[in-house]
């Protein structure tokens, strides 16, 4: 039987923006085209139409989510199957372009309706068709592209907390990104940030190889959960069929968790840890999967933030998240902490992909910065500080302001050649402990000089 030309109006419960409504014939077994995610029109009393998803199945009740809540809806209100899940528009036209969280443009361009359309949500890619991540994404911010590299099919969070500059580095990295395609995923932004966003990417001249989907504040929360899945969607296709190099952005996963989190409440789920549901874990490994880097095709590369309440990492969301990621990008006093972050795939392009003294120049500079903190701690305990000690301080102090802050910008060669020329201004070449050929090719000679005399 075809569900989806018939009406059903025995609506039994309205919880919130949930919606429960009987269908007898799930019970008889003829219900095959009613699926877990799907969509359904509801109509109300007065004819207004609103779009809702299938968020579960028990029996003959079958509980939807309204996109636009349940204001206006009531028992007498009549629901149609659509028999196909959320679809969201795939071709060239959507670049340059904004989306809400169902898919419809809210940036008064041409319609889109008569595009291609494609299901959202579908599963992660075969591993048989997935190749070894091994190719570098240039960023132009030294403490990711000498420390902990952005690789191609990589997913990685920026941890950090609220009242950090974590959308404008985002953005950056955006706007700087060696990518064919950037796809944006904003969750629950306020329209100060959509509007920033929207504004840097148009004043970067990037807004043509970029797609934005958009969620605010004041958007129905259901559609929060479909922004991941409406990216992801579209930045499969983009490496899949047109073999791009695809980086998608998402902000905030938090935000995320938290909309699954009232939903699950509102289904009467039994909470797990402070309050999120059990399957928390399962919910952000299905996005984050989709980072791929395809053996006939492009790659899908992820970055998203996640920012931790109370700047606690133990938190659900950053926890479970720290078990699926690559590692992280750790952000706080508006600086990327090279302690904090962690890039798992770097040794797969450092030394390969990049200049020979890369590996060499990264471990000797977070080696001294190490030192420095510890000059840093025996200075401010008023301790004797050593002539080396003092080198160190002095280097500290270079290092986080041409290389930490976040608004620092320079390619990899010349950022190289500055971690060399720091450790020029500082130390000398017998107090390095490198690789002696690296030296006499790399170490800045006349600085040296200079310093002697």
């Amino acid at each position: 039987m075809n569900l989806s030309l018939a009406h059903y109006s025995h609506i039994t419960e309205i919880v919130g923006d949930i919606v429960k409504v009987a269908v007898p014939e799930l019970v008889a077994g003829q219900g095959q085209d009613i699926c877990y995610g799907d969509l359904a029109l509801v109509t109300g009393r007065e004819g207004d139409s609103s779009l809702a998803q299938i968020i579960n199945m028990q029996g003959e009740q079958v509980s939807l989510q309204l996109f636009n809540g349940t204001k206006g809806v009531g028992t007498d209100s009549s629901v149609r199957f659509l028999g196909h899940p959320m679809q969201a528009t795939y071709s060239s036209n959507i670049l340059g372009r904004v989306f809400r969280g169902t898919g419809e443009p809210i940036d008064a361009g041409p319609d889109l309706s008569h595009d291609p359309q494609v299901a959202i949500g579908g599963p992660s890619v075969n591993p048989m068709r997935r190749v070894l991540a091994s190719k570098m994404i240039r960023t132009d911010v030294p403490m990711i592209d000498v420390f902990n590299c952005l690789v191609e099919s990589q997913k990685i969070p920026i941890f950090s907390v609220s009242g950090e500059p974590f959308n404008r580095f985002l953005a950056r990295v955006g706007i700087q990104a060696d990518a064919d395609v950037v796809v944006f995923g904003g969750m629950g932004l306020i329209f100060d940030d959509y509007h920033f966003f929207r504004t840097a990417f148009e004043d970067a001249g990037v807004f043509a190889r970029t797609v934005m989907y958009v969620n605010q504040a004041s958007d129905p929360i259901v559609e929060r959960l479909l922004i991941p899945d409406m990216a992801l969607a579209v930045a499969e296709r983009f490496a899949v069929e047109e073999g791009r190099r695809v980086l998608v952005l998402l902000t905030d996963m938090t935000a995320f968790a938290d909309a699954l989190k009232e939903v699950g409440i509102a289904m009467d789920q039994v909470p797990s840890n402070r309050g999120y549901m059990g399957d928390l874990y399962s919910q952000l490994a299905r996005r984050y999967e989709k980072a791929c880097d395809y053996a006939q095709g492009g790659s899908v590369t992820i970055l998203s933030v996640t920012t931790m309440p109370g700047n606690d990492v133990t938190h659900p969301v950053p926890d479970n998240t720290g078990y699926i990621t690559e590692g992280q990008f750790y952000l706080h006093n508006g600086e990327l902490d090279p302690f904090g972050s962690l890039s798992r795939l770097k040794q797969h392009v450092i030394g390969k992909q990049t200049r020979e003294d890369h590996g060499q120049i990264m471990n000797t500079m977070i080696r001294f910065y190490s030192g420095a903190k510890d000059a840093e701690q025996k200075q401010a305990m008023a301790f004797e500080l050593s002539e080396f000690d003092l080198k160190l301080l002095k280097f500290g102090g270079l290092f986080r302001k041409r290389f930490m802050d976040i608004n620092v910008s320079m390619p990899l060669e010349q950022a190289l050649d500055s971690c060399w020329q720091t450790l020029a201004e500082c130390f000398d070449a017998d107090e390095l402990l490198m690789k002696q050929e690296l030296i006499d090719r790399y170490f800045p000679q006349s600085t040296t000089a200079e310093t002697a005399a």
